[in-house]
């Protein structure tokens, strides 16, 4: 999630009333459970809610081709900010919504980068 969060790590405040009334939006920070590995959590955007066409870059590292889907029905797109170096929905695909366990509001340590992780405005 660079830049947005720090790589040594943030303790982040984590609200999950928004995951259970369906109030999450797409650029709200969300913290998931892997779909990959269900012992690991991870820390992602929100790009797309169940229904939205979503185009992404299948590999930023190699080529600038991009493919277009639309997120099934009970899932969500999620991509980190690093285009280069994330692990998101380009490599698993959509993500079921109940793998999401909370949206991140707040950054409280370190001290440098206290405050609000504000929603990222969508292109």
């Amino acid at each position: 999630m660079l830049p947005t969060l720090n790589v040594t790590g943030n303790l982040l405040l984590v609200e999950r009333i928004s995951t259970t009334t369906g109030k999450l939006k797409p650029g709200d920070v969300v913290i998931l459970q892997s779909p990959e590995s269900p012992r690991k959590i991870v820390c992602k955007r929100l790009i797309g809610m169940e229904g939205d066409e979503v185009t992404y870059v299948v590999d930023p590292k190699n080529s600038d081709r991009c493919e277009t889907i639309v997120v099934p029905k009970g899932h969500v797109w999620v991509e980190g900010d690093h285009i280069y170096a994330s692990k998101d929905s380009r490599n698993f695909g959509a993500v079921p919504y109940g793998l999401l366990k909370g949206r991140a509001v707040w950054t409280l340590l370190p001290r440098k980068d206290f405050g609000s992780l504000a929603r990222k405005p969508m292109q």
